[in-house]
């Protein structure tokens, strides 16, 4: 009988070390530890969505130059500068007058850039280049970082 007293009075005291929990010392060294992985990687993490809106903005202003394309092949030129990207989802109804524009146009709606502004468009006639372009988070021309303009030129 001893022998199971003792083997009894050994387990107890094992499940008294394991029961006792963390020192103060173990739960503020977790903490450090933590703190120091926040600190790393949490600005990383927040730089994404900025990125994320940039990447967004330069697909959809290829989609918007992929339908200008389409317009002008079908109709020898890109919208005049005062018919703007609104060309692209309704037949304009002043000059020049597209002879072949697309039934049900070249897109279903105009996009808003990830900002929540309208896309620009620049048409400097005498056969130039068009631009399509977002002027970034801020919203006015020029800028660096997320208020940078992002554009058909990039």
């Amino acid at each position: 009988m001893s022998i199971w007293t003792r083997s009894h009075a050994e387990i107890g005291r094992q499940r008294t070390r394991r029961q006792r929990g963390f020192t103060l010392i173990e739960i503020m060294v977790v903490i450090a530890i933590l703190g120091i992985l926040a600190a790393l990687i949490v600005p990383k993490i927040m730089s994404r969505p900025d990125e994320a809106r940039r990447v967004a903005a330069r697909q959809d202003i290829g989609t918007i130059m992929q339908a200008m394309k389409l317009y002008r092949l079908d109709n020898g030129r890109y919208p005049a500068q005062d018919q703007g990207l609104q060309a692209l989802v309704q037949k304009p109804t002043t000059d020049p007058v597209p002879n072949n524009w697309k039934d049900g146009g070249y897109l279903e709606r105009l996009p808003n850039d990830p900002w929540g502004n309208a896309y620009q468009y620049l048409n400097p006639g005498v056969h130039g280049e068009i631009d399509v372009f977002s002027y970034g988070s801020d919203g006015k021309p020029g800028g660096e970082g997320n208020d940078a303009d992002v554009g058909s030129w990039q």
